[in-house]
This record gives C-alpha cells, sequence and structure tokens, in this order.
C-alpha cells in the first residue's frame, strides 16, 4: 500500500481530523502572538516612552524573526523532517515569551521578541505542509483553511484573554499566558502530531518504516505500507533532489512563475494584514473610538477572520483557488481602504471590520492553500518558507513603515486607503495566473503539472 495515495483517494479518518486540530492550535500561537505586541503596545509605549517609529520597530522586531525564521528553516525541514522543525521551533518560541515578560528595556524586549518570531517562523513552515499532506485530496481545501483559520481563531479568542490579563497584571502577563500555551501545544504535538508522510517516503530516515506503519495503523489502515512505492506522478515528475538545490529549484523553468507570483502576492497580503492587527487599536483611537472599543474592534477583526479562512476552503469545492483568492484579494483591499471611515459609527465599524478581516486572512488561507500544492515535494517546504519569509518582508515593513507615517503627520483615513491599494496588487499578480487554476481537488500529477507554466502563454 503507498499511504500517500490512500490518505490522498480515502475519506478523511478521525486521526486526520485530529492533526488539522493539532496544527490549527499551533497557527492560533501566530495569531495570539501578532495581537500580543498589538494589545500591549500602549502600555509598552508609556512604560518605555516610545515615539511612533520606535514603536513600530518594536512591533517589527517578531515578524523580522518570522521571516528569518521561515526562509531558513524551510529547508532545514525537508531535510530533517517537518515534525522534528515544529518540535525545535515550539521550544525556541516558548523561550522568546517567557523572556519577554523579563524585558526591562525596548532593545532587550526587542531582542526577544525576534526570538519568538524565529520559533513561530519554523512552526509554520512545518504544519502548513503536514496540513496539506493530511488532507484528503476532495477536503484539501477546507482542511488548510481550517487550519489557517487557526490565525483568527487565536487572535480573536486570545485578544479576550489578553484584555483581562492586561487590565489584572499588566502586559508582562500577556507573554507569560503565550509561553505556557506554547508548552501546551508542545506537548500536544510530541504525542499526537506525525511526521510528514511524503517526507518519510522521499528521505526514507532511519525508522521509516516503523514510523509509516504506525501512521498507518492510527488511521485505521491495515494493509503493509509499501516504503518502495513510487506514484507515477513523483516519479515522472520529481527527480530525488541533490544537496543544496531546493532553493534554486524554486526558480527552475517549471516552477519561476508560480514562485513570483506566490511571492508578490505573500507580500502584499501580509502587509495588509498585518498592517491593520499592529496598528487597529492605536489607529482607531487616534480616529476617535476609546480604548476599549478599538481593542474590542480588533478582536472583531480576527473574528472576522477565522470565519473567512473556513468560507474560502469552502468556495474552493466549486472554483479553483487562484480564482477564489483573485476576488478575495479585490474585496479586501476595497474594504480596507473604507473601513477607517466608519469609525464614527460603532455597528459599522464593527461590521466593516469584521469583512476585513474575513477577506484579508481569507487570502492568507489561500496561500496556504495554494503554495504547497504547486510544489513537488521536495520543494514543498523550502517553497512555503520561502513564501511565507516574503510574506513576512511585508508584515516586517508594514508596522515600521506606518509608525513613520504617523511621526510625519499621515492621518489615518489616508493610511488606510494606501494600505487598500497596495493589496490589489495581488489582485493583479493572480489575474496574470488566469490560465494557472491550481485546484485543492487535483491529482498529485496534476497539482505537479499545473505549477509549470503554460506553454502556449
Amino acid at each position: 500500500m503507498d499511504l500517500r495515495e490512500k490518505i490522498e483517494s480515502s475519506p478523511m479518518r478521525m486521526y486526520q481530523f485530529v492533526i488539522i486540530g493539532v496544527v490549527a492550535f499551533l497557527n492560533a500561537l501566530d495569531g495570539y502572538d501578532v495581537l500580543a505586541i498589538s494589545f500591549t503596545a500602549p502600555s509598552i509605549r508609556g512604560e518605555f516612552e516610545l515615539s511612533g517609529t520606535a514603536l513600530g520597530l518594536l512591533m517589527s522586531a517578531a515578524l523580522i524573526g518570522m521571516a528569518i525564521g521561515a526562509v531558513t528553516m524551510g529547508p532545514v525541514a525537508d531535510r530533517i523532517g517537518r515534525r522534528n522543525m515544529t518540535v525545535a521551533a515550539l521550544i525556541v518560541n516558548a523561550a522568546g515569551l517567557f523572556l519577554s515578560a523579563t524585558a526591562q528595556s525596548p532593545a532587550e524586549l526587542s531582542l526577544w521578541r525576534f526570538i519568538t518570531g524565529l520559533g513561530v517562523g519554523g512552526i509554520l513552515v512545518g504544519t502548513n505542509v503536514i496540513a496539506s499532506e493530511y488532507s484528503s485530496r476532495k477536503r484539501r481545501g477546507l482542511m488548510v483553511s481550517i487550519y489557517a483559520a487557526g490565525f483568527g481563531l487565536g487572535g480573536a479568542v486570545g485578544g479576550t484573554i489578553m484584555m483581562a490579563l492586561i487590565d489584572a497584571f499588566g502586559w508582562r502577563s500577556v507573554y507569560v499566558f503565550g509561553g505556557v500555551m506554547t508548552i501546551l501545544a508542545l506537548a500536544l504535538v510530541l504525542s499526537i502530531l506525525p511526521e510528514s508522510p511524503q517526507y518519510l517516503y522521499q528521505r526514507q530516515p532511519r525508522g521509516a518504516q516503523r514510523k509509516l506503519d504506525s501512521i498507518a495503523r492510527r488511521l485505521g489502515y491495515t494493509e503493509p505500507v509499501d516504503l518502495q512505492a513510487k506514484p507515477a506522478s513523483l516519479s515522472a515528475q520529481e527527480p530525488e533532489t541533490s544537496g543544496g538545490n531546493e532553493i534554486a529549484g524554486l526558480f527552475a523553468p517549471g516552477q519561476r512563475r508560480v514562485t513570483i507570483v506566490i511571492w508578490v502576492s505573500f507580500f502584499v497580503v501580509m502587509f495588509g494584514y498585518y498592517f491593520v492587527n499592529s496598528w487597529t487599536p492605536t489607529l482607531m483611537h487616534d480616529s476617535g473610538l476609546t480604548e476599549s472599543l478599538a481593542m474590542f474592534v480588533t478582536v472583531m477583526l480576527t473574528l472576522g477572520g477565522a470565519i473567512g479562512c473556513v468560507v474560502f476552503g469552502l468556495f474552493t469545492a466549486r472554483w479553483s483557488t487562484r480564482q477564489t483568492l483573485t476576488w478575495f484579494t479585490l474585496l479586501a483591499g476595497t474594504l480596507m481602504a473604507v473601513f477607517v471611515f466608519t469609525a464614527n459609527w460603532m455597528a459599522l465599524v464593527l461590521v466593516v471590520g469584521i469583512l476585513v478581516g474575513f477577506f484579508a486572512n481569507g487570502c492568507i488561507a489561500g496561500l496556504y492553500t495554494l503554495t504547497p500544492q504547486s510544489y513537488p515535494t521536495r520543494l514543498r517546504s523550502t517553497g512555503v518558507g520561502w513564501g511565507l519569509g516574503v510574506g513576512r518582508l511585508g508584515a516586517i515593513i508594514a508596522p515600521t513603515v506606518t509608525g513613520v507615517l504617523t511621526d510625519a503627520g499621515w492621518t489615518p483615513q489616508t493610511i488606510y486607503m494606501g494600505v487598500g491599494l497596495i493589496i490589489l496588487i495581488a489582485t493583479a499578480a493572480l489575474l496574470s495566473m488566469r490560465r494557472l487554476d491550481v485546484e485543492a481537488n487535483r491529482s498529485p500529477r496534476e497539482d505537479l503539472q499545473a505549477a509549470e507554466p503554460q506553454r502556449a502563454s
């Protein structure tokens, strides 16, 4: 039995749903972490007397770590295994969170936030691939979207918890709680999360046969697993990797076009999403909302993001991932531009905030779905890692640029409109790939063929 093909073609089993739940919880740590710096920013700004530019740089520290972690740990995960990378990254992440609670200066806090980001970057490159590989062909779009929804859910639930923690114990308690949750996540990974089956087949590390047999039993399959099975799609399209060629492989003739579009889309989508999550409490307060209401609007935004991820997955059952993602970027950019103008009407700002989160985080779910489908197994974690890394560059720049613009006197209205226009760049990039519809329900062979440029274009 080829376990990969079995997972692809069979209905989802309970263990697969458990795996999706675990990786969604890990992604929720990212959502919690992004809101942690957003919600604690007013207290940190007051304690350390920071300017807008300095606060923006502090907000970017973890995002820099995430970008470096994603691009450097992606290739490592392809070599040592996605589960092993996730375990190591969780340890680093927990250390950064606990140390953040001890910071006595902006520089010290920036360092610990950077360490936290390194861990989050390593978590994402492994869990995104595992979510994709343990989903059936029919349900892959929905399952990866549920995984992506963890980000918004972590922000929404975590934001509510953070508001209570800050009021009761101060801003440092937010990071202590995050560290405790990360330790819990580590225990779940060690006890539940399996290794990527594609990695075990292709790399065949020591104990690969035993691990595949164990995974098959937990999935409820009784047939013996054939470690030497070579599906035609893999043998014909995926030569064994040679050391050090993974990054260059992203720009091979069969991958160059999709890599450029994915990188551009990741950059502008994450620029917009991390801007709105990082600065909404501050900018909405500057626009006339009370501090508590501005935070509540941000919670609604992240809740809308969780819903948007799941709905995106449902849409991919009927339309291609690229086509659905194109519409989501168009609506996210448009709504971002008008969001701040609704601040004078409480009910309207909450509704539009939910919709901004719905479409913006739905875009991230779309990129999480599109990216692993677009690359062969030997490049999958590398492709996801570099896509996330480039996206994190946008996320890094967004808070810092916003801080500089606020110090320069830009109004919140002008800033939100500018970010909306930036998101529309992704719409244009995806429209240029209208003949490259990578669908969640395609076979592995079709996914690989779809990732190649159309000769006629």
